[in-house]
């Protein structure tokens, strides 16, 4: 039972956030995707470096890519990798065929929200499917959050200025 007494690491951590993608759409659904990526890869994502801002999920030959997103070269690697290559997203058929149809049919967009490691030490995807706010839906889910703010500090008992 050598397997017992081993410590599991802590790799539930997420490695890179895209905290825009929660502004700029109306999330209705997500779901955890795993992502198919290459030895230095997986290296330079475990050191915590990598960029999803502006990247975002697109169908390629019947298949999910998570495009334009940002995984550095690995410092201690001879051959690396491209680090804006498309990489693939390992989905089920029934889930991948829902997001397809969401996507063409009601003009919605898949976005990544965050690259994580499970508990198992594998490399996963939170995808959303959301669609795009306007100006005005920004501008008052910014009033709607000042306001919460304003109300919490009231209710502490501080002033607001």
């Amino acid at each position: 039972m050598a397997g017992k007494n081993k410590k599991k690491k802590n790799s539930g951590n997420s490695v890179a956030q895209n905290r825009r993608a929660r502004y700029d759409y109306h999330i209705v659904e997500t779901l955890e995707a795993g992502i198919m990526l290459k030895g230095t890869e997986v290296k330079s994502l475990r050191g915590g470096r990598a960029s999803i801002g502006e990247s975002f999920a697109g169908e390629k030959d019947g298949a999910l890519y998570l495009q334009n997103a940002h995984i550095p070269e690995y410092s201690g690697g001879a051959f690396n990798h491209d680090p804006r290559a498309p990489r693939k997203l390992l989905l089920h058929r029934r889930e991948l065929d829902k997001m397809l149809d969401a996507v063409q049919r009601k003009g919605m967009s898949l976005v990544p929200l965050s690259v994580y490691f499970n508990d198992r030490g594998i490399a996963k995807v939170q995808l959303a499917l959301g669609e795009g706010k306007r100006r005005q839906d920004k501008r008052e889910a910014v009033k709607k959050q000042d306001w919460n703010r304003q109300k919490s500090r009231l209710l502490r008992g501080k002033d607001i200025d």
